[in-house]
């Protein structure tokens, strides 16, 4: 394998940050961030020990319900006037033929370590010739850890919203 280092960037307009949350204890709501940005340094065309950077907008955050989405910017959960930003650090590594992607996660200034299993989806050339890369990766969070504390209970006793976040992500590199 080359030892070739090269820069790329995330593509937001092919690329999505998406989440699933439990609601009353029986169903998921989706939502996705709309707005962010973020970087990989990787040292080997495989892109085994790269370096991830992520910055995501916590005011894009779209569930398609504008109340819900105003309650989610308040302080009650991500506070986006206090904490704008959400942000990933990270390394990925390829191990046994499998990628996992680990490091740190910030939300509200709460700094949390976390592991994402990754999927290398391929590389190739967009319509202007450009080197493009794409990835899918996955994992989960307890909302809890960074502050997200807010919590209801229904007439039976269930959380409204659960505790575990699924996290999914699609994303599309250009090579810079």
């Amino acid at each position: 394998m080359e030892h070739i280092k090269s820069t790329w960037s995330i593509d937001p307009d092919h690329s999505e940050i998406q989440f699933k949350v439990k609601h009353l204890a029986i169903s998921n709501i989706a939502g996705t961030f709309k707005t962010f940005k973020g970087d990989v340094i990787s040292p080997k065309e495989d892109f085994d020990n790269a370096a991830i950077n992520l910055a995501i907008d916590a005011n894009s955050i779209n569930t398609q319900h504008e109340i819900r989405d105003g309650h989610l910017k308040g302080e009650e959960f991500f506070d986006t006037n206090q904490f704008p930003q959400i942000s990933f650090n990270g390394l990925l590594q390829k191990q046994a033929g499998k990628y996992e992607l680990t490091g740190n996660l910030t939300i509200r200034q709460n700094t949390q370590p976390i592991v994402l299993d990754v999927e290398f989806t391929g590389i190739g050339k967009g319509r202007n010739g450009d080197v493009r890369a794409g990835f899918e990766a996955s994992g989960k969070i307890n909302r809890k850890d960074y502050g997200l504390t807010w919590s209801m209970l229904t007439d039976t006793g269930a959380l409204i919203i659960g505790e575990e976040i699924k996290l999914h992500f699609d994303i599309q590199l250009i090579k810079q």
